[in-house]
């Protein structure tokens, strides 16, 4: 897998193509980056959020919602980090 675009697992999903809860998203996640280095899975993500930042599917409110919730599970250096990468969003 390159990115998350091309990663599509074929269970875990309903009819719709969607994924039937958070838990199996995140699962099929986890799966995809396995035996990736944390470097790789961030530069993934950051790309990912850049392009649908440019693609007007991500929005700064969401980016705030995904920011609120894992805040509270990072240390102090990965808070920063964290930060720091979604300033960075947010100006795109």
């Amino acid at each position: 897998m390159n990115d998350f675009r091309s990663y599509k697992p074929d269970n875990n999903k309903n009819n719709n193509g969607d994924f039937n809860t958070t838990a199996d998203f995140a699962k099929a996640i986890t799966k995809a980056m396995s035996g990736k280095n944390e470097g790789q899975i961030m530069r993934t993500i950051i790309a990912e959020a850049e392009r649908g930042k440019r693609e007007g599917r991500l929005t700064n409110a969401d980016l705030d919602n995904f920011y609120n919730t894992v805040y509270p599970m990072l240390d102090s250096s990965k808070r920063k980090k964290l930060n720091e990468v979604i300033a960075r969003l947010k100006n795109i």
